[in-house]
């Protein structure tokens, strides 16, 4: 990489901590960003802080802003990944069915508890049997081809979302159906340090593995026959890849809910600025998508006196923003 290039990704790689420490102090109760700063550091620094201020940043708002960096990163990198995997670049972390699966477990449990750790806990066990049947109906054939592994994505999605419709249709009106609803708009409100402990860990094993095999996405751009000629086995990569987006995915699912729009549009702006090259592109989308998620958390809980939900936000902004992204490049780096 060039100067230029290296100033690119510094700039890029400082943005989650910039957008957490400016957005942190957002909102109704509103605290510049130095006194956000010096609140942050209080516990290592000894430094006497107003209570209230410290209990609304430290209690309230830095849970949510943990949780908008870790989902964001979760669900960007996730995309960039399913897209050089399946050399899509339409493919996004719902392409499994695992989204649709997971949003099944919590609201299933959601009909029956209000508790979060519960929640949490079935909608990712649903999102890994959402992969599970996946995998099983691509490999009906015996070839396990991308085609039927899209396929068979497609397939569980829409089971899954039938599933959720009749959960919906069989909640009670006055008190399950507003949260199953609300639930599945996505929102950060319930963001708590013991629901960050269960969820968190999952993504960032799931980042991890990614990371450490962006190297060989690269290659699967490549025909089949050319990739096993390097050595590569195709089949356990894709595996590996699968099973460490489902992680990742799931565990976002989890913890706040569907959020769309990220998983496709980061990876495209991180493709603009870097190319194909997905050693790059990863670690990029992994810094936009948190600083981005940060950022529509914060506009979704101070523009209005109620909390719009997220998911709402992220389609109302990424919609008009890849429009832009289509006609500037023609689709041609899509």
């Amino acid at each position: 990489m060039n100067k230029k290039q290296y100033m690119m990704s510094f700039v890029i790689g400082i943005l989650p901590f910039v957008a957490a420490v400016c957005c942190i102090g957002f909102g109704r109760y509103h605290i510049t960003p130095v006194e956000s700063l010096r609140i942050l550091i209080s516990p290592l620094t000894g430094q006497a802080v107003e209570e209230q201020a410290w209990s609304v940043v430290m209690k309230v708002r830095l849970p949510r802003i943990f949780l908008a960096l870790f989902v964001g990163a979760g669900l960007s990198v996730s995309g960039a990944s399913f897209q050089a995997l399946f050399s899509n670049p339409l493919a996004t972390p719902d392409t499994l069915g695992v989204a649709y699966g997971a949003s099944f477990g919590a609201v299933l449990a959601l009909l029956f508890t209000r508790n979060l750790v519960v929640v949490q806990l079935s909608a990712l066990a649903m999102g890994l049997i959402a992969l599970g049947g996946t995998c099983l109906i691509s490999r009906l054939n015996k070839k396990n081809t991308i085609l039927m592994i899209v396929l068979g994505g497609m397939v569980v999605s829409s089971l899954f979302q039938a599933l959720v419709s009749l959960a919906k249709y069989v909640a009670d009106p006055e008190e399950d159906l507003p949260a199953i609803t609300y639930w599945l708009m996505g929102s950060m409100s319930r963001a708590t340090y013991k629901s960050l402990a269960i969820g968190i860990p999952l993504i960032l094993v799931g980042t991890g593995i990614l990371l450490l095999l962006r190297w060989r996405l690269n290659i699967l751009s490549l025909q089949e026959d050319e990739t096993k000629a390097l050595g590569i086995n195709v089949r356990r990569l894709r595996t590996v890849v699968m099973v460490a987006t489902t992680l990742a995915t799931a565990s976002c699912v989890s913890l706040c809910g569907q959020v769309g729009w990220i998983g496709l549009l980061i990876p495209h702006i991180a493709r603009m600025l870097y190319g194909s090259d997905n050693r790059r592109i990863l670690p990029a989308s992994i810094a936009l998508g948190a600083a981005f998620l940060v950022v529509i958390d914060t506009a979704s809980r101070a523009a209005t006196a109620s909390e719009i939900p997220v998911s709402i936000l992220t389609a109302v902004i990424g919609a008009p923003f890849f429009i832009l992204l289509l006609c500037r490049t023609g689709g041609a780096k899509l």
